[in-house]
């Protein structure tokens, strides 16, 4: 029962993080402006993964994504790589958890390939988290760097810069997310050994024979057709004691020599 209930849990709790990192990442509030300086403002910018966007104070929005690629810094690409392997890994793990939970049964399918696969997909869980966690780590690195570079230059009185992004909620979802994808992975990892049945331990069984204890010794080979009877074991003249006949041939003995 303990081993159904961290499977069934691990899968719950790795759904959410899988979904709390498609959410991330479909979130255009990855930095927003900082209004520390300025809290008076008739427009608020904050940009995502995708497009960035800008919203008045009339409560209009316009939205526009990214148009190009190789424009965008590496980092920002690398963030978007990990991202969007986080969540394939992430898609694939739960349809394999889904064939692998103990409670449904499917066909004739046998323990131990349930636990290969709840340990595939407790893998595919964990490797998911850290792909989430580590891209949005990045992500807020490269913020920490810009805002403080923007801080400097404001203090020495360049003019060129004027805005300043922080930390917008979708680094928080993301964080969130992926601890959720790798606590329920290595729930999964947990289940997995509780689901490999336990090797059979056969014992020697020794076997006695019924009736009294009969012992046979063993002589050497002898051959012969294996109808003849002992010589050792018959009374009287032997075949090789017998007298001759005249002609020099034994005579065959009879049945009455033997007792």
């Amino acid at each position: 029962m303990s081993t159904t209930i961290c499977q069934v849990m691990g899968f719950l709790v790795s759904s959410l993080g899988v979904g709390g990192s498609i959410m991330a990442t479909a979130m255009d509030t990855w930095s927003t402006q900082d209004l520390y300086d300025n809290p008076v403002t008739a427009v608020f910018q904050y940009q995502g993964l995708w497009r960035s966007c800008v919203r008045q104070s009339s409560g209009f929005t316009e939205c526009r994504p990214y148009f190009t690629i190789l424009g965008l810094p590496a980092m920002f690409q690398a963030v978007r790589a990990l991202m969007i392997v986080g969540i394939v890994l992430g898609l694939l793990g739960l349809f394999v958890c889904i064939f692998a939970l103990k409670c449904i049964r499917i066909g004739s399918m046998e323990d131990t390939a349930k636990a290969n696969m709840t340990l595939t997909s407790g893998i595919m869980f964990i490797i998911a988290g850290l792909c989430a966690i580590t891209g949005v780590s990045v992500f807020a690195n490269m913020l920490v760097t810009n805002f403080w570079m923007s801080t400097t230059n404001m203090y020495q009185g360049m003019q060129n810069v004027q805005n300043r992004y922080t930390f917008g909620s979708a680094l928080f979802v993301g964080w969130v997310a992926g601890g959720l994808a790798l606590v329920g992975g290595i729930m999964m990892c947990l289940a997995c050994k509780g689901l490999i049945p336990e090797e059979s331990r056969y014992k020697a069984v020794s076997y006695n024979a019924s009736g009294r204890n009969i012992s046979y010794r063993t002589g050497p080979y002898k051959g012969g057709s294996g109808y003849e009877a002992d010589p050792r074991t018959r009374k009287g003249v032997g075949y090789e004691d017998a007298p001759r006949s005249e002609d020099g041939r034994r005579p065959y003995p009879s049945k009455y020599d033997y007792v």
